[in-house]
């Protein structure tokens, strides 16, 4: 059963000028235990696409459906702190905030106890492969490598099964990007996360298990 379904998405960004059609008809639902890869050009749509799916914003037309609701039916702010968890390109981990603060930063939202926070962030840390020295290091003192897999570690941290990268490898070099996408292949094939990335890079449209690929805005 898909986690997540777009029906007839369509998305048109409107200003005082003129009216630009981002999307048009997409339709894909998107399995757990899979990684599944957003791939085209600049302007294509990929990355409102995530926006959408990341509740950030609501289709023009048609629905984004969590678990067969969709989210213009819920409380965007409600769903994006505890259904879809983002992992971004370039990182954004709080600079002055430590790694264990940074993992712990969404399960205080939700109200869990700073010691049990602490705790969950060390396992996580540890789960993404960082050492327990690295948790009351500073993002700065680590490498792009290191801040990535911070952001994974602060995303699982978010208890969902949905998990939405946006070009988790385009700032690494290539040893990095593939530990990172070990990693997310991994929590998906064996843990039964739904792993949805955007991307530029032809070694995930390759290893991905699905392929969405857009083109002006529709599938192709």
């Amino acid at each position: 059963m898909d986690l997540l379904e777009l029906r007839e998405v369509g998305y048109t960004y409107r200003t005082q000028y003129q009216q630009v059609e981002a999307l048009r008809g997409v339709s894909r639902g998107f399995e757990p235990g899979a990684v599944h890869a957003i791939m085209g050009r600049s302007g294509s749509g990929k990355t409102t696409l995530l926006s959408l799916m990341a509740g950030l914003d609501l289709p023009t037309t048609g629905q984004v459906l969590f678990e067969g609701t969709p989210t213009s039916e819920m409380n965007l702010e409600s769903y994006r702190r505890e259904k879809a968890a983002i992992i971004y390109q370039n990182f954004r981990l709080f600079p002055l905030l430590t790694v264990a603060e940074n993992v712990m930063y969404p399960m205080e939202l939700r109200g869990t106890s700073p010691k049990q926070a602490r705790e969950k962030a060390a396992a996580l840390v540890e789960r993404v492969g960082l050492p327990a020295s690295a948790l009351d290091r500073f993002p700065t003192m680590l490498s792009g490598g290191e801040q990535q897999r911070v952001a994974i570690a602060r995303a699982l941290g978010m208890e969902t099964r949905l998990l939405l990268a946006d070009e988790p490898t385009g700032n690494l070099d290539t040893a990095n990007g593939e530990n990172v996408l070990t990693i997310l292949e991994g929590l998906a094939r064996n843990e039964g996360y739904c792993v949805i990335v955007v991307t530029h890079d032809p070694v995930i449209g390759r290893r991905a298990d699905d392929l969405l690929e857009l083109r002006d805005g529709a599938v192709v």
